[in-house]
């Protein structure tokens, strides 16, 4: 499919609409200078593409949009990704949708869950104005999709043109890096742009929960202030941050989808296989989850790395007095074995496991046992 053959005419439709609704955001000079944003910015954490999460959002944006009037919505995705969503929000059709679900297969995005979030919003919610302010994933893809749609409409000087080039260099960079740190930093840097753009006006956004926190620091090296953190600096109390995967319903899930025997220094354990999901972190690609039937007791007094892992990170019911065994598999091909206790430990108000050391184990699972 080739999103642009035989529908210019329906794009500059499109994009007239949008300019007038946003009051600029593609016609405005890109150094116009823009005034701190006296609004507030409701920001809270999801596990992406978790349904429950996703329901619970929907419903908060749809009182925010009907009962406060809140037209702009923050979320983490590229700037051009978002501005594709701001024109199709005003199609007729689902072209651009299913270019921009096509560019996302798989990441955490390219989900039914997630697909359904932002039909419901286009469907009630059609005044929503999407601002992405992650750096652009799919630099390759949507960024350069973008970049070719605004050159055929001649914006190839505008505000939009001049973000989203830079946008899609934040995107190469952090894949030729994976520097969490220097995503972080990006993130506030574009969130606070866009905020501040919009000069007097509240915000609702939704990132991961490990960008929302006002006190946390970034998830990966755990060394620099996490997005929340940054904004809070600057807007201070007019920053309201909750973390929704505290509430979220916990999987109740017991029952395992097989039962293996896993040997850990020199001991072999039932272990209850619970599956495999695949992930988006840097360099991982896939995790599996097993439980270590009884081994407790065996374990309960091992130091800790100081990783965690929330309950909600599994697919099972969690209780306090249990050892899991989690293998990565990295996007070489190669799997990394981790071992996490549950004892109770929180992190940032929610139940969490945390990684033990064990010593070096090879990888022996007798799987079907």
């Amino acid at each position: 499919m080739d999103f642009f053959q035989g529908n210019k005419r329906k794009i500059i439709i499109f994009l007239t609409i949008t300019v007038l609704v946003t009051c600029g955001v593609f016609a405005c000079g890109y150094d116009q200078k823009p005034k701190k944003n006296p609004g507030t910015i409701y920001l809270y954490g999801e596990q992406h593409s978790s349904k429950h999460i996703l329901d619970e959002e929907f419903s908060l944006w749809s009182d925010y949009y009907h009962n406060q009037g809140m037209r702009h919505l923050f979320i983490e995705s590229g700037y051009p990704t978002a501005e594709f969503l701001n024109l199709w929000m005003k199609a007729d059709d689902d072209e651009i949708w299913d270019m921009l679900y096509q560019n996302t297969e798989g990441t955490a995005a390219h989900s039914p869950e997630a697909a359904a979030f932002y039909k419901q919003i286009k469907n009630e919610c059609p005044e929503t104005i999407f601002h992405g302010t992650d750096v652009e994933h799919q630099h390759a893809s949507t960024g350069q999709q973008y970049l070719k749609y605004l050159k055929s409409i001649g914006q190839q000087n505008s505000r939009s043109y001049q973000i989203a080039k830079e946008n899609i260099e934040q995107g190469k960079t952090y894949s030729a890096s994976s520097d969490d740190v220097y995503r972080e930093n990006k993130m506030s840097e574009n969130f606070i742009r866009e905020f501040d753009f919009l000069k007097d006006e509240d915000v609702m956004g939704i990132y991961g929960s490990a960008h929302t926190h006002p006190e946390a620091l970034d998830y990966v090296t755990q060394t620099a202030p996490c997005m929340a953190g940054q904004l809070y600096q600057i807007y201070g109390d007019a920053v309201v941050s909750e973390d929704l995967t505290l509430n979220e319903g916990l999987s109740e899930n017991t029952i395992p989808l097989r039962m293996d025997t896993i040997q850990v220094e020199g001991k072999e354990y039932s272990a209850s296989y619970f599956g495999k999901e695949k992930i988006t972190i840097r360099d991982y690609q896939s995790r599996e989850f097993w439980r270590l039937e009884d081994a407790y007791e065996d374990f309960k007094e091992n130091p800790v790395t100081g990783n965690v892992l929330p309950y909600n990170n599994y697919p099972m019911k969690i209780d306090t007095g249990q050892i899991f065994v989690i293998d990565y598999t990295m996007t070489d091909g190669s799997v990394k074995r981790t071992y996490f206790r549950s004892s109770g430990a929180k992190w940032y108000g929610a139940f969490t496991t945390e990684e033990i050391l064990i010593g070096q184990d090879p990888l022996q699972t007798e799987k079907g046992r």
